[in-house]
């Protein structure tokens, strides 16, 4: 297990949530967007996540991984993709409005601001801990040199 194998699970963490906070930034900063470059209302966007994993260098690394008793330790989150939302947002009765279809209706974008809030805050909170972590690594990786020194 490598020295600094904490520190970059918890950067891919860090560089994963800045990127789920952008996400739900346009998505908030969109909620009000009924007509956009595809057409259409705005569809709110999310990115999903899958863990990432280091290739085995050794054979007993790969033998220990294929029957489930690998000691390793995850190795941080990725980002797949930024995905839309298909949803169709909620009909408005708005017969003025220049994007009002023939009934006089408006599709208003499918974006939930509490929602989003609270995926942002939990965003947040989750970019605080990885930071906590790598600040504690660093903590721990200078107590060690006092000691050694």
């Amino acid at each position: 297990m490598g020295l600094f194998l904490g520190i970059d699970a918890a950067a891919s963490g860090l560089t994963a949530e800045r990127l789920r906070m952008d996400v739900i930034s346009n998505n908030i900063a969109n909620s009000n967007t009924t007509r956009t470059d595809r057409g259409g209302a705005y569809h709110r966007r999310y990115v999903v996540f899958e863990p990432r994993e280091r290739t085995p260098q050794t054979f007993e690394q790969t033998l220990m991984k294929a029957v489930g008793l690998s000691q390793e330790v995850g190795e941080g989150v990725r980002a797949v993709s930024i995905m839309e939302d298909p949803t169709q947002g909620p009909l408005v009765y708005e017969p003025g409005h220049p994007d009002a279809n023939a009934e006089g209706y408006v599709e208003k974008p499918n974006v939930n601001i509490v929602a989003e809030m609270v995926d942002l805050i939990t965003a947040q909170r989750a970019y605080e801990a990885n930071s906590t972590a790598i600040n504690s690594a660093k903590a721990m990786f200078n107590k060690t040199l006092e000691i050694g020194g």
